[in-house]
């Protein structure tokens, strides 16, 4: 029964992993919490087993499409900030974040005071920062808060980097932020609402995981 009990915990971690749209290096750090979980629970172990090689771990990235639709609706899909995040975006893809970082900055460049802008800096400094909120992306959400204090896009982006990063408490603190500056007529309303209710589920989830 212990192991069906583990089966369905990690069938639902996976499935809470995929609805907020974190990236696969979260999905790695969460299986491997599960795996240290199975461990202790078997108290036995296989050491004559043979060994075999690690499988490196890809590095493609990738962005998802659904975070794609959420940034248009929060920063509108046709305007000429759009061109630059679109760009950006291809860049990624082509695991080259880097230079979608250049072309962030160079957007900004073009125009300095885009919230949109700013915050898909900040987005795409975590991902070439392997999923850490570093300082410098911090900087750049914190400035696009500055220029639309009441906007809720920026402290959204921002608590999906902290999601990345494995720091859900801080995610949570910023998506909440993000779902009270939204008017509630909003199309993306839902959206923000159900990934804070999941996340909160995955958030007490560990906690009872880590109680047992």
């Amino acid at each position: 029964m212990g192991w069906v009990m583990l089966l369905l915990i990690g069938l639902a971690s996976g499935v809470l992993l995929w609805r907020l749209s974190l990236p696969r290096l979260v999905w790695t750090m969460a299986g491997a919490a599960l795996l240290f979980g199975a461990t202790g629970y078997a108290l036995q172990g296989t050491p004559t087993l043979p060994a075999s090689p690690a499988k490196p771990q890809s590095n493609k990235l990738d962005v998802a499409a659904d975070i794609v639709e959420l940034r248009g609706a929060f920063f509108g899909r046709y305007t000429a900030d759009a061109a630059y995040q679109t760009a950006a975006d291809a860049m990624i893809r082509i695991s080259d974040p880097a230079s979608a970082v250049k072309v962030t900055l160079g957007g900004i460049n073009r125009n300095p005071r885009s919230p949109s802008l700013w915050t898909e800096l900040g987005s795409v400094l975590v991902t070439h920062d392997a999923g850490n909120v570093s300082p410098a992306a911090l900087f750049a959400f914190r400035r696009a808060m500055i220029l639309a204090p009441r906007h809720p896009g920026p402290p959204f982006f921002l608590g999906l980097g902290y999601a990345q990063s494995g720091q859900l408490e801080n995610a949570r603190i910023w998506w909440q932020r993000s779902l009270q500056l939204t008017p509630p007529g909003a199309s993306y309303r839902n959206a923000i609402a159900e990934r804070l209710m999941l996340l909160d589920q995955f958030i007490a989830m560990n906690k009872a995981q880590q109680q047992q």
